[in-house]
């Protein structure tokens, strides 16, 4: 047992809703230190793709591990990838567009003053164009990676050399993203100050706490009998446990109006499972797909495009297309639990 789990045992605090606390709070602090990051060399898009995707998706990485280490059902991973990437892109993409409405013609707008010279405007389009087209890029890698996770799994498994190809699709597109940032840096004329060292090792101690509670969490449901919070629903339970902190994110920059973190960082994440999560879980241990996982990535395909094609033909996401979005949520949930 972790130092951390032995105070909590010896204080007498040992109880899911300790653990669901923990892993909030450490959730919760580890976003509060991306508004510092946007002020250190990474911005908009950048610091949706690049770092959010590593701390909100935390939790699906080392759920991997766990699940490895723990010799769980190695399915549950691909349960909880599947589950993670489907909320992503429709239920927590179409709350904030019914609530907010999800317009990337107006992400990062500078407010209007009348010392602003008119050229500045342009530069302003400029900007919000290369956004656009950044998002799309990024839907289009999940398209890529679904494709490629689809037609790995062809045979119902995927095992240690499907593994392999997916981790390589992940570092060549991370390659890509962390060029992507030093070329704007370097353009921008900026570098990263003295703060980013600090914000990381703050990071570093919320990923211990998130690693400590998912931990507890684990096992505590891997002891449970009857009802639904067991372990043959693990998969399921971690997915909708591991949404917490993308649906805050999206939330909190929806209500900003930044649709444009909102987008890249829900986006983003999902290639934290797909495909890196699923990789890795395959290196480890044959990963055998379970029935709904074609259902599951059909809406995850079919909710890309939609994505990126509002956001290349409008720039927007119009707030009637949430209900379409919801209403895929529920069909994929219906044919995981029900089917």
């Amino acid at each position: 047992m972790n130092p951390l789990s032995e105070s909590i045992e010896t204080l007498g605090f040992a109880s899911p809703w300790t653990y669901l606390g923990l892993f909030l709070a450490a959730s919760l602090l580890m976003l509060w230190r991306f508004e510092s990051l946007q002020k250190q060399g990474l911005e908009g898009t950048a610091l949706g793709t690049l770092v959010m995707p590593y701390c909100s998706g935390l939790g699906n990485l080392i759920f991997v591990w766990i699940v490895a280490s723990t010799h769980a059902p190695a399915q549950e991973v691909v349960t909880n990838c599947l589950v993670n990437n489907v909320t992503n892109l429709t239920l927590i993409l179409a709350l904030p567009a019914l609530i907010w409405g999800l317009d990337l013609n107006g992400a990062a707008k500078a407010k209007k003053t009348p010392s602003r010279k008119k050229s500045a405007a342009p530069a302003a389009e400029t900007a919000r164009r290369i956004n656009r087209l950044s998002l799309v890029l990024t839907l289009a890698a999940v398209l890529f990676f679904s494709g490629v996770t689809w037609a790995l799994a062809a045979d119902g498994t995927l095992d240690a050399s499907d593994g392999l190809v997916l981790i390589a699709l992940f570092l060549f597109w991370q390659c890509f993203q962390v060029f992507d940032v030093l070329k704007h840096n370097v353009t921008r004329r900026k570098s990263f100050g003295p703060l980013f060292l600090v914000d990381m090792l703050v990071l570093l101690a919320g990923a211990y706490v998130v690693y400590v509670s998912l931990d507890w969490l684990v096992m505590w449901l891997t002891a449970q009998r009857g009802g639904f919070l067991n372990a043959q629903h693990l998969g399921w339970l971690s997915g909708w446990l591991m949404v917490v902190p993308n649906a805050l994110l999206a939330f909190y920059y929806g209500a900003k109006r930044r649709a444009d973190i909102v987008y890249a960082s829900q986006v983003g994440d999902g290639h934290i499972c797909i495909p890196l999560c699923l990789g890795l879980s395959a290196l480890l241990q044959p990963l055998a797909v379970p029935k709904f996982f074609e259902t599951g990535l059909a809406i995850l395909i079919g909710a890309a495009v939609i994505h990126a094609a509002c956001i290349g033909f409008g720039g927007r996401l119009p707030r009637w297309l949430g209900w379409p979005l919801l209403a895929g949520y529920a069909w994929f949930v219906g044919a995981g639990l029900l089917g």
